[in-house]
């Protein structure tokens, strides 16, 4: 039973990353019905500009979180204006190769201007320690990505729920069209969820970097897929399935680690995606709709 419990405890703190990611799917989605395949590799610039906040400024991790997520606020208002506004009225198709040829960019012009090799958090940036409460070992960097991940969920639902830009979100994923003839800037709309979303996926990256103390150009692929999966499986577009989903998938990859193999995480992880577009393809939270024709 403790080991259980043990493994529950880590696939949390895992979980709240994936489910930081995927909330940036979702709004996306939710919003212009895009996948931004991109959205992982914004995670990984991310985690870069964390890593050279505490090795070159020496700012605390909190710092560079925040400094990660503005910087990846701003990329994501660029990506979104550059690469995605002028095929907004494209088709879906158009749109999905773009979104994977900005991954590809960013992944690529990481290695050119900073090297194909990992970087190693300093340890001076975040000292682990271990809790023993009731026979579980408690690492404080566990408590520290799921309390963070948490902080920033509930302040995302504040913003959704209660403030002006949340309504905006909100109308335009429901009418776009409605929403223009009430006079809300859907351009603005947009650039703001992306803005959201990028500064959540950068947050995601800082906290891998405490999580796995090693960061390199290609650390987006995986987690950003798996984060999909667990939009997926909530419900893509929806932001509550979003975050279940991604603890969803953060504890059933620690329960495959811990009882199984490693080796078969990723193909546990996609395996669920194709269950869940045989069984339920609209996710846990997702409802069928009609469409006219």
């Amino acid at each position: 039973m403790l080991e259980l419990i043990q493994q529950l405890v880590n696939g949390l703190s895992l979980g709240a990353i994936y489910a930081l990611i995927a909330l940036g799917y979702t709004m996306v989605y939710g919003i212009i019905k895009l996948i931004n395949f991109a959205h992982g590799d914004v995670m990984m610039v991310g985690a870069f500009v964390g890593y050279f906040s505490v090795t070159l400024l020496g700012t605390n991790i909190l710092v560079a979180m925040l400094a990660a997520m503005a910087v990846c606020a701003f990329l994501g208002v660029i990506i979104e204006k550059v690469a995605y506004r002028p095929l907004r009225n494209a088709t879906r198709i158009a749109s999905l190769i773009t979104a994977i040829g900005v991954s590809f960019l960013l992944e690529y012009l990481t290695i050119f201007l900073i090297g194909p090799n990992q970087k190693v958090f300093p340890a001076s940036a975040f000292t682990v320690k271990a809790y023993d409460i009731a026979g579980l070992s408690i690492l404080n960097k566990d408590v520290f990505v799921f309390v963070s991940a948490l902080v920033l969920m509930v302040i995302l639902q504040y913003i959704i729920k209660y403030t002006k830009t949340g309504k905006a979100m909100r109308a335009v994923s429901l009418d776009m069209e409605a929403a223009v003839l009430m006079g809300i800037s859907v351009d603005k709309t947009i650039s703001m969820t992306f803005a959201i979303g990028s500064a959540l996926a950068a947050a995601a990256g800082v906290m891998v970097g405490v999580y796995y103390n090693t960061i390199n150009p290609l650390m987006g692929i995986i987690p950003g897929l798996k984060a999909f999966v667990a939009a997926v499986l909530g419900g893509i577009g929806i932001i509550p399935g979003a975050m279940v989903g991604g603890f969803v998938m953060g504890l059933l990859e620690t329960m495959v680690s811990g009882y199984g193999n490693s080796l078969y995480r990723d193909a546990v992880a996609f395996g669920v995606l194709i269950l869940i577009l045989l069984i339920k393809p609209t996710g846990i939270f997702g409802k069928d709709s009609g469409e006219k024709v």
